[in-house]
């Protein structure tokens, strides 16, 4: 018997048929003798519907109301699936993120969760044999005792969060992807999902452009050494044996991980720009002239490339910043113009960043240069490079992004089948 959180998205409980199929699947992990809390999502397109009517009823809304409207599209779907289980013969009972309580920050529409007292759920475990299905995405700010909700993907968070609350043996990711892959197989059909990947390298990809996880869930699981499972909610629950794995991807520890490729997969983002400053003076000080006020204006800035001049005198910095903030980077730049001294100011849009991961980069050296040299042979440019411990990124032109993406897949060899 083990302790189990099962958390299904919003394509998974989309509508009343994917939410009777959702109780299936809990219904095989009780049989099995199993303890589960399960957190669910809205249902699709519900969030997007309850911010759209937000907008509508005033651009300029408190942001403690936005958290009342949206919080609601999960309970709707945990109420529906405490009802549907009930009606298969399992006891449940739908919980909100105020009844546990998930305890959070006072930062509306992205708090972050501070505390959360499992000790009622698996009081109910025991006694009841209850199964608690969790409103995911929301909680309740500690002192005003307001509901509050947790960012986009938060139902992810959520989930972690409670595993690590109840001590839970491991937290299921139920999505629509049945685990993890070496890269997106709509760019590489020959893309192999993982049987396993290290919490670091699941961060970096989370990070860097994967879509299956979001970032602060694998932070929380890391932390917490929370064994997270990423599966298919759309394989049929009468054809797996809860006593054995199904398809997936363990997400764990890297010493779970007995035979570690030294790339374990690459990840591409498209929503990158570049802002390069001609010119500038070569004196201390000017780094923080130019990185201040995007701080202030809460740009992400990633890669950064400064040449110096022959002279000495004059550099030339070159960085990335996120496609949605391209143009406020460069008023913001533009407007500290006097601060920072530069002759010209450039930008691209057309850019993309390519990601090899692999936590085998810490005891394998030259993966990097394979990287340049087949990119060359290619007559891919590499505009910039930034390096970390277990991997590294390269900004190129954005219409070379597939063909770097299998050039690269290809040559640390991920097309291959594992044996």
């Amino acid at each position: 018997m083990a302790r189990l959180v099962m958390k299904f998205g919003g394509t998974s409980v989309a509508d009343i048929d994917r939410i009777r199929n959702v109780a299936r699947h809990v219904k095989r992990e009780v049989d099995a003798g199993h303890e589960v809390a399960v957190v669910v999502s809205a249902m699709a397109g519900t969030t997007n519907r309850l911010v759209e009517w937000c907008r509508e009823a005033s651009t300029l809304h408190d942001t403690r109301e936005y958290d009342a409207v949206v919080a609601s599209g999960e309970q709707v779907t945990a109420g529906l699936l405490a009802i549907a289980l009930e009606g298969i013969g399992v006891n449940a009972r739908s919980w909100q993120g105020w009844q546990i309580p998930i305890l959070t920050s006072n930062v509306h529409g992205s708090a972050r969760i501070l505390d959360i007292d499992g000790a009622e759920l698996v009081k109910r475990f025991k006694e009841r044999k209850e199964v608690a299905v969790i409103a995911g995405f929301q909680g309740l700010h500690k002192d005003t005792g307001r509901i509050t909700t947790l960012g986009r993907g938060g139902s992810d968070t959520s989930a972690v969060a409670i595993a690590a609350a109840i001590r839970a043996d491991r937290c299921d990711i139920y999505t629509d992807v049945d685990g993890v892959y070496t890269t997106d197989p709509r760019v590489v059909p020959r893309a192999q999902r993982l049987d396993k990947i290290a919490y670091e390298e699941m961060l970096e990809l989370a990070s860097l452009g994967a879509k299956v996880m979001q970032v602060r869930s694998v932070e929380l699981g890391m932390v917490h050494n929370v064994r997270i499972f990423v599966r298919s909610s759309f394989d049929r629950p009468e054809d797996i044996d809860p006593h054995k794995n199904p398809p997936g991807t363990l997400i764990c520890e890297e010493d779970e991980i007995v035979e570690q490729q030294t790339v374990t997969g690459i990840a591409f983002s498209r929503d990158e720009a570049q802002i390069s400053i001609r010119q500038v003076q070569d004196k201390p000080g000017v780094a923080a002239a130019i990185f201040g006020p995007l701080a202030d204006a809460n740009i992400n800035v990633d890669m950064i490339v400064q040449n110096v001049s022959a002279d000495g005198k004059t550099t030339d910095l070159t960085f990335t910043v996120p496609a949605a903030d391209y143009q406020r980077s460069l008023d913001t730049i533009a407007k500290a113009k006097g601060a920072i001294g530069y002759a010209r100011l450039d930008g691209a849009t057309d850019v993309a960043k390519i990601s090899v991961i692999g936590i085998g980069m810490r005891s394998h050296a030259g993966v990097a240069a394979q990287a340049f040299s087949a990119l060359a042979e290619r007559s891919i440019n590499i505009r910039a490079i930034t390096t970390s411990e277990i991997k590294f990124s390269l900004l190129i032109d954005a219409a070379f992004t597939e063909l770097a993406v299998r050039t690269l897949h290809s040559l640390y060899g991920l097309d291959k089948t594992p044996p």
